[in-house]
Protein backbone atom coordinates (compact mmCIF):
# COMPACT_ATOMS: atom_id res chain seq x y z
CA UNK A 1 0.00 0.00 0.00
CA UNK A 2 1.25 3.48 -0.86
CA UNK A 3 0.92 5.83 2.11
CA UNK A 4 2.71 8.87 0.70
CA UNK A 5 4.99 9.74 -2.19
CA UNK A 6 7.81 12.23 -2.74
CA UNK A 7 9.10 12.81 -6.22
CA UNK A 8 9.72 15.15 -9.11
CA UNK A 9 6.68 16.86 -10.58
CA UNK A 10 6.69 16.03 -14.29
CA UNK A 11 3.42 17.66 -15.35
CA UNK A 12 -0.07 18.53 -14.18
CA UNK A 13 -3.37 18.85 -16.02
CA UNK A 14 -7.12 19.17 -15.77
CA UNK A 15 -9.61 16.72 -17.30
CA UNK A 16 -13.14 18.12 -16.97
CA UNK A 17 -13.57 18.51 -13.20
CA UNK A 18 -10.67 16.24 -12.29
CA UNK A 19 -7.10 17.39 -11.61
CA UNK A 20 -3.97 15.31 -11.96
CA UNK A 21 -0.22 15.33 -11.49
CA UNK A 22 2.43 13.01 -12.87
CA UNK A 23 5.19 12.35 -10.35
CA UNK A 24 8.52 10.71 -11.13
CA UNK A 25 9.58 8.62 -8.15
CA UNK A 26 12.75 6.57 -8.66
CA UNK A 27 12.11 6.25 -12.38
CA UNK A 28 8.43 5.33 -12.11
CA UNK A 29 5.71 7.74 -13.19
CA UNK A 30 2.70 7.93 -10.86
CA UNK A 31 -0.51 9.51 -12.12
CA UNK A 32 -2.30 10.96 -9.11
CA UNK A 33 -5.62 12.74 -8.86
CA UNK A 34 -5.32 15.85 -6.69
CA UNK A 35 -7.56 18.54 -5.27
CA UNK A 36 -8.31 21.68 -7.25
CA UNK A 37 -6.67 23.94 -4.64
CA UNK A 38 -3.30 22.23 -5.13
CA UNK A 39 -3.71 22.27 -8.91
CA UNK A 40 -4.34 26.03 -8.83
CA UNK A 41 -1.20 26.56 -6.72
CA UNK A 42 0.83 24.64 -9.27
CA UNK A 43 -0.76 26.59 -12.09
CA UNK A 44 0.02 29.94 -10.48
CA UNK A 45 3.60 28.87 -9.71
CA UNK A 46 3.04 29.16 -5.96
CA UNK A 47 4.82 25.83 -5.57
CA UNK A 48 8.32 26.58 -6.92
CA UNK A 49 9.96 23.35 -5.74
CA UNK A 50 9.75 20.65 -8.42
CA UNK A 51 9.83 17.95 -5.75
CA UNK A 52 6.43 17.46 -4.17
CA UNK A 53 5.10 15.24 -1.38
CA UNK A 54 1.55 13.92 -1.33
CA UNK A 55 -0.34 11.75 1.12
CA UNK A 56 -1.82 8.92 -0.94
CA UNK A 57 -5.07 6.97 -0.83
CA UNK A 58 -4.77 3.96 -3.12
CA UNK A 59 -8.09 2.59 -4.37
CA UNK A 60 -7.86 -0.76 -6.09
CA UNK A 61 -10.74 -2.15 -8.14
CA UNK A 62 -11.03 -5.18 -10.39
CA UNK A 63 -10.37 -3.18 -13.53
CA UNK A 64 -8.35 -0.22 -12.27
CA UNK A 65 -5.93 1.22 -9.74
CA UNK A 66 -6.35 4.86 -8.74
CA UNK A 67 -4.17 7.12 -6.63
CA UNK A 68 -5.57 10.16 -4.84
CA UNK A 69 -3.08 12.67 -3.44
CA UNK A 70 -3.44 15.23 -0.65
CA UNK A 71 -1.09 17.88 0.70
CA UNK A 72 -1.95 17.03 4.31
CA UNK A 73 -2.65 13.85 6.25
CA UNK A 74 -5.82 15.41 7.65
CA UNK A 75 -7.21 15.80 4.12
CA UNK A 76 -6.39 12.19 3.31
CA UNK A 77 -7.99 10.84 6.48
CA UNK A 78 -11.06 13.02 6.02
CA UNK A 79 -11.36 11.66 2.46
CA UNK A 80 -11.20 8.10 3.83
CA UNK A 81 -13.94 8.87 6.37
CA UNK A 82 -16.16 10.17 3.56
CA UNK A 83 -15.54 7.02 1.49
CA UNK A 84 -16.67 4.87 4.42
CA UNK A 85 -20.19 6.23 3.99
CA UNK A 86 -22.42 3.92 1.96
CA UNK A 87 -22.95 5.08 -1.60
CA UNK A 88 -20.22 7.70 -1.55
CA UNK A 89 -17.56 7.12 -4.20
CA UNK A 90 -14.13 8.62 -4.69
CA UNK A 91 -15.27 11.35 -7.08
CA UNK A 92 -17.95 12.59 -4.71
CA UNK A 93 -15.34 12.56 -1.93
CA UNK A 94 -12.96 14.60 -4.07
CA UNK A 95 -15.84 16.86 -5.09
CA UNK A 96 -16.64 17.64 -1.45
CA UNK A 97 -13.00 18.49 -0.65
CA UNK A 98 -12.67 20.48 -3.87
CA UNK A 99 -15.58 22.67 -2.85
CA UNK A 100 -15.11 22.90 0.92
CA UNK A 101 -12.33 22.83 3.49
CA UNK A 102 -12.55 20.31 6.34
CA UNK A 103 -13.63 23.09 8.70
CA UNK A 104 -16.35 24.19 6.27
CA UNK A 105 -17.66 20.61 5.97
CA UNK A 106 -17.85 20.34 9.76
CA UNK A 107 -19.73 23.64 9.90
CA UNK A 108 -22.13 22.39 7.22
CA UNK A 109 -22.77 19.26 9.31
CA UNK A 110 -23.27 21.35 12.45
CA UNK A 111 -25.80 23.63 10.74
CA UNK A 112 -27.29 20.76 8.67
CA UNK A 113 -27.02 22.88 5.54
CA UNK A 114 -28.26 20.38 2.97
CA UNK A 115 -28.35 23.00 0.24
CA UNK A 116 -24.57 23.44 0.40
CA UNK A 117 -23.90 19.69 0.40
CA UNK A 118 -26.22 19.27 -2.59
CA UNK A 119 -24.15 21.84 -4.49
CA UNK A 120 -21.46 19.16 -4.86
CA UNK A 121 -21.84 17.35 -8.22
CA UNK A 122 -23.41 13.93 -7.75
CA UNK A 123 -24.91 14.65 -4.31
CA UNK A 124 -28.68 14.53 -4.18
CA UNK A 125 -31.18 14.97 -1.37
CA UNK A 126 -30.97 11.40 -0.05
CA UNK A 127 -27.19 11.36 -0.11
CA UNK A 128 -27.00 14.76 1.61
CA UNK A 129 -29.18 13.37 4.43
CA UNK A 130 -26.88 10.35 4.75
CA UNK A 131 -23.71 12.46 4.67
CA UNK A 132 -24.91 14.83 7.38
CA UNK A 133 -26.19 12.01 9.58
CA UNK A 134 -23.07 9.82 9.38
CA UNK A 135 -20.48 12.60 9.43
CA UNK A 136 -22.22 14.13 12.45
CA UNK A 137 -21.53 10.88 14.29
CA UNK A 138 -17.95 10.53 13.02
CA UNK A 139 -16.98 14.12 13.87
CA UNK A 140 -19.03 14.66 17.01
CA UNK A 141 -16.09 16.10 18.97
CA UNK A 142 -15.13 18.56 16.22
CA UNK A 143 -18.73 19.75 16.05
CA UNK A 144 -18.78 20.24 19.83
CA UNK A 145 -15.61 22.32 19.54
CA UNK A 146 -17.16 24.48 16.84
CA UNK A 147 -20.29 24.96 18.90
CA UNK A 148 -18.19 25.96 21.88
CA UNK A 149 -16.41 28.55 19.75
CA UNK A 150 -19.75 30.02 18.71
CA UNK A 151 -20.75 30.66 22.30
CA UNK A 152 -19.97 33.97 23.96
CA UNK A 153 -16.56 34.19 25.58
CA UNK A 154 -16.48 33.04 29.16
CA UNK A 155 -15.78 35.64 31.78
CA UNK A 156 -13.32 34.08 34.20
CA UNK A 157 -14.10 35.59 37.57
CA UNK A 158 -11.47 33.68 39.55
CA UNK A 159 -8.04 35.26 38.89
CA UNK A 160 -6.28 32.04 39.86
CA UNK A 161 -8.10 30.12 37.16
CA UNK A 162 -7.40 32.92 34.70
CA UNK A 163 -3.66 32.69 35.43
CA UNK A 164 -3.73 28.92 35.09
CA UNK A 165 -5.50 29.14 31.73
CA UNK A 166 -2.87 31.58 30.44
CA UNK A 167 -0.06 29.30 31.65
CA UNK A 168 -1.83 26.32 30.14
CA UNK A 169 -2.04 27.98 26.74
CA UNK A 170 1.68 28.79 26.74
CA UNK A 171 2.59 25.26 27.84
CA UNK A 172 0.47 23.64 25.13
CA UNK A 173 2.09 25.88 22.53
CA UNK A 174 5.53 24.76 23.75
CA UNK A 175 4.36 21.14 23.28
CA UNK A 176 3.74 21.94 19.59
CA UNK A 177 -0.04 21.96 19.73
CA UNK A 178 -1.44 24.43 17.23
CA UNK A 179 -2.73 27.67 18.71
CA UNK A 180 -5.92 27.32 16.68
CA UNK A 181 -6.63 23.93 18.28
CA UNK A 182 -5.78 25.23 21.76
CA UNK A 183 -8.22 28.12 21.47
CA UNK A 184 -10.90 25.65 20.40
CA UNK A 185 -10.71 23.60 23.60
CA UNK A 186 -10.21 26.42 26.13
CA UNK A 187 -13.93 27.30 26.43
CA UNK A 188 -14.68 23.62 27.11
CA UNK A 189 -12.03 23.40 29.81
CA UNK A 190 -13.13 26.65 31.43
CA UNK A 191 -16.72 25.48 31.40
CA UNK A 192 -15.73 22.28 33.22
CA UNK A 193 -13.29 23.82 35.68
CA UNK A 194 -14.65 27.23 36.66
CA UNK A 195 -17.76 26.04 38.57
CA UNK A 196 -15.56 23.75 40.68
CA UNK A 197 -12.95 26.31 41.61
CA UNK A 198 -9.35 25.67 42.53
CA UNK A 199 -9.42 25.91 46.31
CA UNK A 200 -12.50 23.74 46.73
CA UNK A 201 -11.20 20.86 44.61
CA UNK A 202 -7.47 21.47 44.93
CA UNK A 203 -7.17 21.63 41.16
CA UNK A 204 -3.57 21.88 40.01
CA UNK A 205 -1.95 22.97 36.78
CA UNK A 206 -1.07 19.36 35.97
CA UNK A 207 -4.74 18.45 36.06
CA UNK A 208 -5.66 21.17 33.59
CA UNK A 209 -2.77 20.21 31.32
CA UNK A 210 -3.84 16.56 31.33
CA UNK A 211 -7.44 17.53 30.62
CA UNK A 212 -6.43 19.77 27.71
CA UNK A 213 -4.08 17.19 26.18
CA UNK A 214 -6.80 14.58 26.48
CA UNK A 215 -9.16 16.71 24.41
CA UNK A 216 -6.47 17.62 21.86
CA UNK A 217 -5.26 14.04 21.44
CA UNK A 218 -8.80 12.73 21.02
CA UNK A 219 -9.39 15.42 18.43
CA UNK A 220 -6.29 14.31 16.47
CA UNK A 221 -7.05 10.59 16.81
CA UNK A 222 -10.27 10.97 14.82
CA UNK A 223 -8.34 12.20 11.81
CA UNK A 224 -5.39 9.87 12.35
CA UNK A 225 -7.33 6.65 12.38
Amino acid sequence: MIDWITGELVEFWQNNQKFFVLVNCHGLGYEIQILETFYLKLKSNQTPNKNITLWIKHIKKEDSDSLFGFTSKDQKNFFIEILNIRGVGSQIGMGILNKFSIKEVINIIKTQNKKLICSVPGVGQKMSDRLILELKSKFKREIQFEEAKDEEEFEIKDPEINNLIEDLQLTLQSLNYKNKEIKTILPIIIKEVEPIGIKENNLLFEYLLKLAMNYLDKDSSILDR
